[in-house]
This record gives C-alpha cells, structure tokens and sequence, in this order.
C-alpha cells in the first residue's frame, strides 16, 4: 500500500458548499460589503473584507481553530467550487487591521445577519407548551485560557488562569436550539458585569428582531445581579430570573419562610409518589414576596419574587466520627425573578432558572471549535475573531434547521463530521460542475435536504 497527494479534483469538506450557499442567500457578502469600513484604515490588508469574512466563516465551520488552520481550504478542489480562498497569512493581516469601531461593525453584521437566516429557517419557534411559550435569553462569560504574557489584555480572572474574557449572550425556545445574540471580548481581568447593561439591552433588540410575538425572560447568575442590568432587561420589556448573592437582606427574607412553605421537587434521587402526587425529594423550594435593590434610588427599586432552594448539608467527615447534627442544616440557593406566579408557579420557576446552565453547552462547543484559542497576539483581532465564530455559530444552527429532524439540534461537531466533512470527487460534464459523493453514505438524506434548501432554485407558483 502506498499513497500520493496528487489529485486535484478531491475535497474533503464538500458540506461547507450548501453552507456557505445559506451564508450567500443571507445576505453576508452583502452586509460585510456595505458596514465593514476597515477597507478605509489605508492600508490594502483590508481589502476585499466579504471574501475574507466569508473564507474565515467557511474555515471555521470546517473545523479551523487558528488562523493556521484556514489552509484547510485550499486543497485538491476547492478552488472550482469557490471562487476565492484567501491564504491564512492574508486572513491574519486582515484581522491585525480591524479597531475597535471595525469590531463593533461586526457585531452589527452578526446580528442583521442572524435577522436574515430567520427569513429561511425559524430560529426560536414557539414552544408548543404555552406554559413554556417565551425566549430564554442566557448571559454568562467564560474564560478563553491563553498562555503568553504578551498578549493584549490577557490577565488573570475569576478563575484564577491567564486568558480573556468572553461575554455571551444565547437565546432559545422550549423548541429551539440556542444562538447566540450577543458577542463581546473584554480583557481577562474584567469583571463579569463590566458594560453587561449595554450588553443585555443589544442583545434583546436582536431577540425581539427575530421573535417579536413571544415574551422574553433573561437569566443570569449572581454575577449580573445589579440594579443596572435588571433595569436594562424591564426597559427593553423583559423578565429576569437571576441568582442572588446570599446578603444580609436576602438572608432575612429566607428567614421568614415558614417550615410549612416548603415544597418537594425534582431532582437527583427523588422519588415521585403516586398516591400524593408529589416528589418525595432532599431538594425542596419556596418563595416570598421580595423587592431587589432597595439600597438604591427609588426608580431603581424591583418588585418581584425571592424563589429559594434547599437541599441538606451533609458533612460526611463528621458524619463517619459521629457527630451526626442536633437538628437539619441546609443549604440554600436563592433567584430573583419578576415572572408573573400566574405564568410560573414556585416549582416551575426554579425549573426554568436551572435550565440557565444550558449556556455552558455553547461554552462547551465554541471551545472546542473556533475558540479552542485566541489566534493573534493584538487585542482586536482576537474581538473580530469571536465576532466571526458567532457568525459562523449562528450559521450551523441555522443549517441544522433547515436539514431538520433528529439533525436540527445535534452539536455543532456531530454537523462537521455528517454533513460538512464528506469527501468528493469533482467531475466536469456539459459545462457543469458534478460533484460524486460516497455511495452508501449514512446522512445522504440529510445533507441532500440541505442541499437542496440553499442550492436548489425558488419555486414559483402558477396563477
């Protein structure tokens, strides 16, 4: 057996064609066209910034975590399937030429195109429970570990390790996978609430530009417990639902819970009673009525809801010396929300407030793809680069719709491995492109749906 690199009409990604045909119909070239102005920084490296965002775009869906990697476009025959593949050098000159007002006109290309993928494929339908029937709009930031010094605006965080600060914003539906709405890189010293008012506030108006029939809930953890953020969401129309810090005031109001109030729940080890109805559970939850932030002006103060979960504190060190406690000892985990009871009842809330962690699965998945690592040693390169995975998260989400199914929610690895990293053979017959795929391919359905969505041509009906 032997081998040689020495076909020219090969690809290996052959998925990345109705991708980047999705990105066209949505109006990317075009929007980075007409909003991208780094072409008047002066110098040619930002040039032609639509091939270049779309090439970035492309790398990244296939699996390109560096800059490096965006080489994995130009093999075998990419070049008669795209017109342009930029080389990584270029795309890293390209990057190294945006300031911070390039950024920002990034962030408006991610969510205007956001806005248009919408047009082709619903992105937060309805949930079908009306109980559920809102946007869940999750705010979180994560640590995106670095390992140089020299990097701008690398530091240290909550976390203890060197990195920046990303800060994202994800919306979703009972119904939906999520998305991301809002994008930002700060420096890895930052506090996680620093501009998160501004923040909040952006990303509901590209919520609301793209489901404006449902109400829209925004969940957070106790780091972005503020007057300021909470008052940003009502302005813009929305619930919160965000842990709270274990203050004195919070203390005192827990304390006024009766024994009485408290209500089993569903969680780990619980047991559901048939006879009672009920669970049968070491997790329990209550509520009470309870104003937030009333240390501060009186336009700032929040009516709304304390929801308060208990669960035992077992020490099992004193537990084995026996020294077992004279009476129970818990823990407790407390939320603020301004959700109607009407709508969410004390169990249905805490419910819905733990689902929060869901915005971890996109931490999860953005690192292992494009943010694995921050590419460049200049600050702003590394913001577009995030800006640019956003776009491109957005993107697959979009494609997984249209393919749908069982396909419309599966992660964003499982969709370069099904439907993007699918090998070809390119043919040239009647001045026609033929692209021969393997036979016996387990997703020839799916990626023929999808094909056929972002390829085929508008029908139009007969009068």
């Amino acid at each position: 057996m032997s081998h040689s690199f020495d076909d020219a009409n090969l690809t290996a990604t052959t998925g990345l064609v109705p991708i980047m045909s999705l990105a066209q119909m949505a109006g990317l070239p075009d929007l980075a066209e007409d909003r991208l102005t780094v072409t008047t920084t002066g110098a040619d490296k930002g040039a032609n910034p639509a091939p270049k965002l779309a090439t970035l775009v492309a790398g990244m869906a296939a699996g390109a975590d560096s800059i490096d990697d965006m080489n994995i476009l130009r093999h075998g025959g990419m070049t008669h399937l795209f017109d342009r593949v930029y080389a990584p050098s270029t795309l890293g000159s390209f990057l190294r030429s945006f300031a911070f007002g390039h950024v920002r006109q990034l962030d408006a290309i991610s969510s205007r195109f956001l806005t248009n993928l919408n047009e082709h494929t619903p992105l937060l339908p309805a949930s079908e429970d009306t109980g559920q029937a809102m946007v869940f709009v999750d705010v979180d930031d994560t640590v995106i570990d670095v390992h140089s010094a020299s990097k701008q605006g690398a530091g240290f965080g909550y976390q203890g390790s060197r990195g920046l600060n990303a800060l994202l914003a994800t919306a979703s539906t009972g119904d939906s996978s999520q998305i991301i709405v809002g994008q930002r890189l700060r420096k890895g010293s930052t506090s996680s609430a620093r501009g998160a008012d501004k923040f909040v506030a952006d990303a509901l108006a590209t919520t609301t530009r793209i489901n404006s029939g449902l109400p829209a809930l925004v969940r957070a953890d106790s780091a972005y417990y503020s007057s300021t953020v909470t008052k940003a969401a009502r302005d813009a129309g929305a619930e919160v639902s965000i842990t709270v810090r274990m203050d004195k005031k919070v203390k005192a109001a827990i304390g006024t819970i009766s024994d009485g109030a408290w209500t089993g729940i569903e969680y780990p080890e619980a047991i559901y009673d048939e006879e009672t109805r009920a669970w049968i559970s070491k997790a329990e939850v209550a509520e009470v009525p309870f104003t937030a932030f009333t240390s501060k002006k009186k336009s700032l103060h929040t009516p709304g809801r304390l929801v308060v979960r208990r669960i035992p504190e077992l020490n099992e060190t004193k537990r084995t010396a026996g020294q077992d406690p004279l009476f129970d000892l818990f823990r407790y985990h407390a939320f603020f929300t301004t959700v109607d009871k009407d709508r969410f009842d004390t169990v249905a809330a805490d419910h819905i407030h733990r689902k929060h962690a869901i915005i971890e699965q996109i931490n999860a998945e953005l690192k292992n793809g494009a943010l694995a690592h921050m590419p460049s040693g200049v600050f702003n390169a590394n913001a577009a680069w995030v800006a640019v995975a956003a776009i491109t998260h957005n993107l697959m989400r979009a494609a997984a719709g249209l393919i749908g199914g069982r396909m419309s929610k599966v992660r964003a690895q499982t969709l370069r491995t099904r439907i993007i990293g699918i090998p070809a053979r390119i043919a040239h017959r009647a001045r026609k492109l033929i692209v021969h795929l393997p036979r016996r391919w387990p997703w020839a359905t799916e990626f023929a749906r999808l094909w056929h969505a972002a390829l085929s041509p508008p029908t139009r009906s007969l009068s």
